[in-house]
Order: structure tokens, then C-alpha cells, then sequence
């Protein structure tokens, strides 16, 4: 067990990855990568379609022992990095590891692209057939994916136009929205002050003000200078919908915009289309809790300004860094003794960076460096409640990681609609432990607040794709104005609220700061897809008790060897029925009608 008194802020030991007092130790890491890149281009000749399976297997053992070393230096410097963005060291380091993995993808590209494109479907399937079994359906995929490949000439002419292309257009609306100002009006007595922001964070900060004046001044002031560059934001989008379709859809031959992104993911399209049903019916359950939220903060109805008010702003509790490990790590054994146990192992190895200092990275983040390295976690913990559920957030994505670490490096990662299995898992088995030790009335106020995440996480990020659907289609089909997707946009606001929320108009400008509609389109259902995964899985759990935990721990053992659909079927979940995404909705609906019972 863990000795708590030991527990304290500090800094992760990154020795075991790299020791960085030995001056040859990066440089021998080094030449062992180009040795074994130059040692596996070697085999170019060999890659027939005759190719026997014994040969192929060899090949990928050697991929991946290239992939483990530059896992290990390219994480040494992102690690080192993240401790102290101020170091010039570092950066240095980062840039070198950059250009030197930029030139492997490049010299191992040949096999990659023989496998995907060259070899022949039948001896694909011979080879496939050839290996274990974990690796069969990544290297499936693999060849579904090369199905929408153009050859290596026409690739080369896209990626190259992309840089001048979609790339810069994402460019100039990253450069042009990072550098806005933004005016807010502040009142003071009979008098306004003004204030200039030059930081959207410290803006968007205000809405989750205990005041309602600052959270409309906010979002004003946000959308006001939207807005004003709408003609300019709108454009970009417009060609990025466009090119994508020409791209995508006219000469790769995706079936939609969307199956774009779901092929990548591995994810047929009628399971999302199945999520977005179920998360569409049910937007009702928000509309309750939106007009019970408006009682708890004193307003007959809310606006939309108000849709992240606090609950409550009296004495925020605060906690220890000791105490809130000893909380996450007794919920974890709790449920089951290898959660702690592999939570613990973070703390023995010195694996965690917990103190917030200057120069460190914000926010927090779980680095899995390979399948057979323990992972590190990055905090930045300040003793709030907040930061407790964050660690267990962080704690989850380590533990997902160990459960799979038996897997080999092409396969030990989760695919992105899974990434979120354990992760969000051991935040609420945490929450359900501190609502247990909460007054009354504090209960409801945590209540309150649980039901704010799942909204952001669930049901916003559903209904942003779902306006992503519709944008796409009426861009290229009809030719339509900035003002009509404004106007399509609020559509989907009052079906996503009805009439529980106010909406003003300003909000129609909304969809132009939401950066994953232009840098990945279509991303956002995977926070709907991981959130309310989890949701549901949780419900079962409540059900069926001590029986389910055997079966959640195969999902996340599995890693990514599995197609989504086929590993929770697997284990006794149809995500293709929607019945399955309705459990999610039935443990909301539980804590909403929980969240109203408290309040009568």
C-alpha cells in the first residue's frame, strides 16, 4: 500500500525513460533508431505479394521495436518540455525529435503503403490470416482505410496543395481568432468602465460568473467580434465544407462528410447515426433540468448567458493534495483492488507532476509513452474539488493504459470513441463517493454541477454535429449565405433547448469560434460517443454489480485491437441498438429527477 505521508506536490522523475545527467544516453538512443530504420529499409525487396506470413510478422515485430525507441525519445523531450515550456533546452529538444520522427514516418512509409495500396486483396487476407490475432483488425482497417488512398502521385499533389490550401485557411482563422480583442462593459455604480480583453480563456471565464451581468457582458463582447469578422470566419468555412466534399466525397469516395471521420475512427455510420437519435429524443430530459437549474439561482427562466451560472459561490471547499489522493485512491481499490493498485504505481515510479509553477504547461494530461512503460500524468493541482475529479479524470486514462499494456505498440491505444472508457469511468465512481459525505443541500448544488458537465459533454457536442450534418449538406447542395448557416444554427439552438432557455440573437454567431468545426470536422460526437458510453456502462454497472466489472476490465484490455462494435458486443453491449445509449439517458434522467425531489 501507499504510504500517504509521503504524499506531496512535485515534480515526475523522467530518469527511467531517458537518464539526461549521461550526455550519450539520448545520443545511443538515437543511433540505435537509425540503425534499425536503415537495418528494416533493407527490406524493400522483399515486400512480393508472395510474401510469407512468418516473414511479415518479423516486419511488424521490427516496426514496432523502431516505434518503442522513438516513443521513448520523442516523450523524454514532449515530457521535458511540458515541466518548463521556458526552457530554450527543451524546446531545442522537442524540434530535434520532431524532424528526426519526420524523417522516419518517411523512411518507413514504403511498408505501410505496400501493405495499404500495393499488395493484392487476397494475399492481404492470406497475410491478415497469418499473424495473431491482435493484430488483425488493425491491419483490417488498414486496407479499409487505403480504399478511399488515391495513389502515391495523387496523394503527394494533395498533401502538398493542403500547406497553401486547407491547411493555411486553417492557418489565418486560428492566427485571425487567437489575436481578437475583445470590449466589455463594466458597471460600477452609476459609471462604466471599460475593459479590453486580450485573452479569450480569461474572457470565457466570466460566464461561469456568479453574476448575471458578467456572463451577458461576456458573451457579448465574445460574439460582437465575431460578428464583425463573420464575413471573413464565414468564408473560410464555407471552403473548408467545400473542399472537403470535392475531396472526400467527389474523389476518395466517402459515402457522407461524416463517414469521413467515422471510417478513421473505425465506427460504423449507423452507430453514430443511432447515438445522435438517441441524444436528439432525449434533449427533453435538459430542457427539466434547465428550468430547474433557473429556480436554484433565483430566475424564472434562463438565458442562454446563463447556462453555466454557479450554483453556488459561498466558501468553495478546499482539500490537500495527500487527502484527495488518499479520496481517488480509495474509490479506485474500492471498486477494484487493481485500479488502486495501478493509481499507486504512478506515485511509487514518480510518475506524476502535480505542483503548478511557471513555465509548466496548463491543465492536465495523461502521456502514455508505450504499452510496457508506466504512463505519466501531468496535473496542475490547486486544492480545489475540481482539481480531485481532474486527477481521477487523468488516473482513469493511466489505468486504461496499464490494463492494456500486454498489447502490442500498434494496437495498446484505445481508439478515439473509446478513449474516454476509463478516464470520465473514475470520475464517477469518485463523485458518487463524495456525494455520499455531502449535506443536503451541498448534494445538491454537486448535483447540479454533475448534470452541467454531462450537458457540455453530451448533449452540446451532439447538437454541434448535428449542425455540422446540416451545414455541410446546405454549403454544397444550395450554395447558402453566412447569414443562412447563422440562421441554421439558431434552428438547431431552440430544437436543442426548446423552450426551456432563452435564446437571444447574438447567439447565432456561436458556430464561428467553435475552432473543431474548421481543424477536424465532425469530432466533436466523439465527446457525446465517450461521455454517454460511459453513462451507460455506469448504469449497467449500478444493475448488475460485481458481474459487470470483469467485463469493463476486457474493454479496456483490449486496447485498440478490436473494432468498437465488435469488443463491447463482445462483452455484452450492443452500441449499434439504441437501447444501449438510452441506459445514458436513464441515469441522467435519475439525477435530474434526484436534482428536483432534493429541491421540493
Amino acid at each position: 500500500m501507499l504510504n500517504y505521508s509521503n504524499i506531496k506536490l512535485g515534480k515526475w522523475d523522467l530518469h527511467d525513460l531517458i537518464d539526461d545527467k549521461s550526455t550519450s544516453s539520448f545520443a545511443n538512443l538515437v543511433n540505435d533508431i537509425k540503425k534499425d530504420v536503415s537495418e528494416f529499409e533493407a527490406n524493400r525487396e522483399v515486400l512480393k505479394p508472395d510474401l510469407d506470413g512468418p516473414t511479415f510478422e518479423l516486419l511488424i515485430h521490427k516496426l514496432e521495436n523502431i516505434l518503442d525507441v522513438t516513443s521513448t525519445v520523442n516523450s523524454f523531450a514532449q515530457l521535458k518540455y511540458a515541466a518548463d515550456t521556458s526552457s530554450n533546452e527543451a524546446a531545442a529538444l522537442v524540434l530535434e525529435t520532431e524532424k528526426m520522427s519526420s524523417q522516419i514516418s518517411n523512411q518507413v512509409l514504403f511498408f505501410d503503403l505496400w501493405f495499404k495500396k500495393t499488395l493484392d486483396s487476397s494475399n492481404a487476407e492470406r497475410l491478415i490470416d497469418s499473424v495473431p490475432s491482435v493484430y488483425r483488425e488493425y491491419l483490417k482497417h488498414k486496407r479499409l482505410v487505403a480504399k478511399y488512398s488515391l495513389n502515391e502521385s495523387e496523394e503527394k499533389i494533395i498533401n502538398t496543395l493542403e500547406v497553401t490550401g486547407t491547411g493555411a485557411l486553417v492557418k489565418i482563422y486560428d492566427r485571425m481568432t487567437n489575436n481578437f480583442e475583445f470590449t466589455v462593459v463594466k458597471k460600477h455604480g452609476k459609471s462604466k468602465r471599460i475593459k479590453i480583453f486580450k485573452n479569450k480563456e480569461k474572457l470565457l471565464s466570466l460566464v461561469r460568473s456568479s453574476k448575471a451581468y458578467e456572463r451577458e457582458t461576456a458573451y457579448k463582447a465574445l460574439f460582437k467580434t465575431y460578428e464583425k469578422n463573420s464575413g471573413v470566419l464565414g468564408e473560410i468555412y464555407q471552403n473548408l465544407v467545400t473542399q472537403w466534399r470535392d475531396e472526400n466525397i467527389s474523389i476518395r469516395g466517402f459515402k457522407s462528410p461524416i463517414s469521413v471521420r467515422n471510417i478513421y475512427n473505425n465506427i460504423d455510420d449507423t452507430t453514430i447515426d443511432t447515438l445522435l437519435t438517441v441524444c436528439k429524443e432525449n434533449a427533453h430530459l435538459f430542457h427539466d433540468y434547465f428550468f430547474e437549474k433557473a429556480k436554484l439561482i433565483g430566475m424564472k427562466k434562463l438565458r442562454r448567458y446563463d447556462l453555466y451560472a454557479p450554483i453556488s459561490s459561498k466558501n468553495i471547499p478546499r482539500i490537500t493534495f495527500r487527502n484527495a489522493t488518499r479520496l481517488v485512491l480509495d474509490t479506485f481499490h474500492k471498486f477494484e483492488p487493481r485500479f488502486g493498485q495501478f493509481t499507486e504505481r504512478l506515485f511509487k515510479q514518480n510518475h506524476i507532476d502535480s505542483e503548478i509553477r511557471n513555465g509548466k504547461t496548463g491543465g492536465a494530461f495523461c502521456y502514455t509513452v508505450a504499452p510496457t512503460r508506466t504512463p505519466y500524468v501531468l496535473l496542475n493541482f490547486d486544492g480545489m474539488m475540481r482539481d480531485v475529479s481532474t486527477m481521477a479524470h487523468e488516473f482513469g486514462h493511466a489505468i486504461h493504459s496499464m490494463f492494456a499494456s500486454d498489447k502490442p505498440i500498434l494496437v495498446a491505444h484505445a481508439p478515439l470513441p473509446l478513449a474516454e472508457t476509463a478516464s470520465v469511468f473514475g470520475e464517477m465512481l469518485l463523485n458518487e463517493e463524495i456525494y455520499k459525505k455531502l449535506n443536503r443541500q451541498k448534494k445538491k448544488i454537486f448535483l447540479a454541477e454533475q448534470i452541467d458537465d454531462i450537458y457540455a459533454t453530451v448533449m452540446r457536442q451532439a447538437f454541434f454535429t448535428l449542425f455540422e450534418i446540416e451545414a455541410h449538406n446546405q454549403i454544397v447542395e444550395n450554395g447558402v449565405t453566412i447569414d443562412n448557416i447563422s440562421d441554421l444554427y439558431m434552428k438547431n439552438l431552440r430544437t436543442q433547448f426548446g423552450d426551456s432557455v432563452r435564446i437571444s440573437e447574438d447567439f447565432k454567431w456561436e458556430w464561428l469560434y467553435i475552432p473543431h468545426f474548421y481543424h477536424t470536422p465532425f469530432y466533436c460526437y466523439a465527446y457525446s460517443f465517450g461521455n454517454l458510453l460511459v453513462l451507460s456502462l455506469y448504469q449497467q454497472f449500478r444493475e448488475e454489480g460485481n458481474s459487470f466489472i470483469s467485463k469493463y476490465i476486457k474493454i479496456l484490455s483490449a486496447g485498440g485491437s478490436e473494432k468498437p462494435e465488435t469488443l463491447l458486443k463482445d462483452s455484452g453491449f450492443d452500441i449499434t441498438k439504441a437501447s444501449f445509449w438510452q441506459q445514458g439517458f436513464d441515469l441522467i434522467k435519475m439525477k435530474v429527477d434526484k436534482l428536483r425531489e432534493d429541491e421540493n
